[in-house]
């Protein structure tokens, strides 16, 4: 697995796309409306994913956990968080916290972790 981390609008897919010689078929984009397709090789959004596991009181890290399986072979994209105004709304402030505990599992689960800023990318582990 390998994870990348950023900002919104950072360069992440792109990123993805060259380093890893991927073809914008490849990716599957998350929102709060879709199921993952785990047959894609890269899954981007993945905080959407969460939002949407959020919503539906499910726990983040055990969904990840239980599906660990099928996110090993995988690029995982990840838009952080965990920066800026904490939100007002209970729900966006659990699913924030979901999405940094989420990016704890899958950096420890992940054999590269990248961080993407401006796109211009810094290899973590």
């Amino acid at each position: 697995m390998v994870l990348i981390f950023g900002g919104a609008y950072q360069g992440k897919s792109d990123f993805a796309l060259r380093t890893f010689g991927l073809e914008e078929k490849d990716l599957f984009f998350c929102t709060v409306d879709n199921t993952p397709d785990w047959g894609a090789k890269a899954l981007c959004n993945a905080e959407q994913l969460f939002l949407q596991l959020t919503k539906n009181n499910v726990d983040v890290v055990r969904f990840l956990s239980d599906n660990i399986d099928k996110l090993e072979d995988k690029i995982i994209t990840v838009n952080d968080v965990s920066q800026g105004v904490v939100p007002i709304d209970s729900t966006l402030r659990a699913w924030r916290e979901a999405t940094g505990r989420a990016m704890l599992f899958l950096a420890s689960n992940s054999c590269q972790v990248y961080r993407v800023f401006c796109g211009i990318e810094e290899r973590i582990k």
